[in-house]
């Protein structure tokens, strides 16, 4: 199966509620044991390292505010499946959906280096030297819908949790 970099977006007001009792995060993100997903939720499947990598030609870090978008924000609560989720504030939300719109796959494809990707272990390592240009289309699938994600959480005005799951 993997890991899978799931994203819901959220008030301000319900991040607060879930920091003030991390018990309840568990079943926030996986509502209905696990049957059903939060509103505003998508995740990115495998492509996430990708991603971040074409974000910010590293494994981990980066500038901010584009190396929040997929590993950003603070730890809180308990595990949720590959250690605790990530919470970005509504005003980090904004910055990381700005930068994003400014980034087009265009901007973005020239970054793709399937052999320093694979050298920096970016997961999934198998895929970028074997599958090239259909790695490449695979990880800007998910981007563009990353970006839609971010623009339409800025819009309404929310926060961001972030899990591997």
């Amino acid at each position: 199966m993997g890991m899978v970099a799931c994203f819901t977006s959220l008030a301000p007001d319900a991040l607060r509620g879930l920091q003030d009792d991390p018990s309840q995060i568990e079943e926030y993100l996986y509502p209905d044991d696990g049957e059903s997903e939060p509103a505003n939720y998508i995740d990115l499947d495998k492509a996430w390292h990708g991603i971040h990598y074409l974000l910010t030609g590293q494994a981990n870090g980066g500038p901010e505010p584009q190396s929040l978008a997929v590993f950003g924000g603070e730890e809180f609560g308990p595990e949720v499946g590959y250690g605790p989720a990530r919470f970005l504030t509504a005003e980090q939300v904004r910055g990381v959906a700005e930068v994003l719109a400014e980034l087009s796959p265009e901007i973005l494809t020239p970054r793709f280096n399937p052999k320093d990707m694979e050298s920096k272990q970016i997961y999934p390592e198998v895929i970028w030297v074997r599958d090239g240009e259909e790695a490449l289309d695979y990880v800007l699938d998910s981007y563009q819908q990353l970006q839609v994600f971010y623009r339409d959480a800025a819009s309404r005005g929310e926060a961001v949790i972030q899990w591997l799951s």
